[in-house]
């Protein structure tokens, strides 16, 4: 199968190889650029938890005056792993979505523990930070990046992914999903995507793609893309 995936690169590395082992042809177009923001660490101090729900939460982190041995929450396992390779040592992972994140916070963190920190990017799925603070937590939310879209697409790519039509595209947010709709607009190739099943995660994820015509729609955690593969 062909395969199409729209992470930056050093997101998904790793499912390019093990897709190409398992004989796939792998076609890589990042849509977002993702870049680092100025911000107040103050808070970061005097906290008892941190939460992530993005790897590159972690990657855009200063974490030299952060206590490694606080409890750490993690949306997912690329989350997780991500956290672990700078030294977190009390790590809670969750199953890649941020409701079941929130219920395992509420299970490992008392209210009256301390000060929890969010650190995410500029565009967030649920206001995580809003929710627990409805529960009774004390908690900041600090942005250290933000996304944009990326525009800058190779002609002779763009030409070659038409000739040859994915049979599968991986979309990972909402953002993405808007960068790819007007990719698809830019490049008036609608029509040409009804072979193709898209996973996506999250139903308002997919919604923002639904007026393409699709083969199929999968909703998906990230950690089960290879699983999915079969389901085709």
């Amino acid at each position: 199968m062909h395969i199409l995936l729209t992470r930056p690169l050093e997101d998904c590395s790793e499912l390019i190889i093990r897709f190409k082992k398992l004989g796939h042809i792998v076609s890589h177009m990042p849509l977002l650029k993702i870049e680092k923001k100025n911000y107040d660490d103050s808070f970061l101090n005097n906290s008892r938890g941190i939460i992530f729900t993005s790897a590159n939460a972690i990657k855009f982190l200063d974490i030299k005056n952060i206590d490694k041995n606080i409890k750490c929450f993690c949306v997912g396992l690329q989350t997780e792993k991500k956290a672990k390779s700078i030294g977190f040592q009390n790590i809670i992972c969750a199953e890649g979505n941020v409701r079941n994140l929130k219920e395992l916070i509420m299970q490992n963190f008392e209210t009256h523990e301390g000060n929890l920190v969010y650190v995410s990017g500029e565009i967030i799925s649920m206001d995580l930070d809003l929710q627990l603070i409805n529960e009774g937590y004390s908690i900041k939310r600090v942005v250290n990046y933000q996304t944009k879209h990326n525009n800058n697409f190779q002609e002779k790519f763009v030409n070659e992914l038409k000739k040859n039509i994915p049979d599968i595209v991986f979309i990972y947010s909402q953002n993405s999903a808007l960068s790819f709709l007007k990719f698809i607009k830019f490049n008036h190739s609608e029509t040409q995507w009804m072979d193709t099943n898209l996973m996506c995660i999250g139903e308002k994820t997919s919604s923002i793609l639904n007026e393409i015509k699709w083969k199929k729609i999968f909703l998906f955690n990230p950690g089960e893309e290879e699983f999915l593969l079969y389901k085709i």
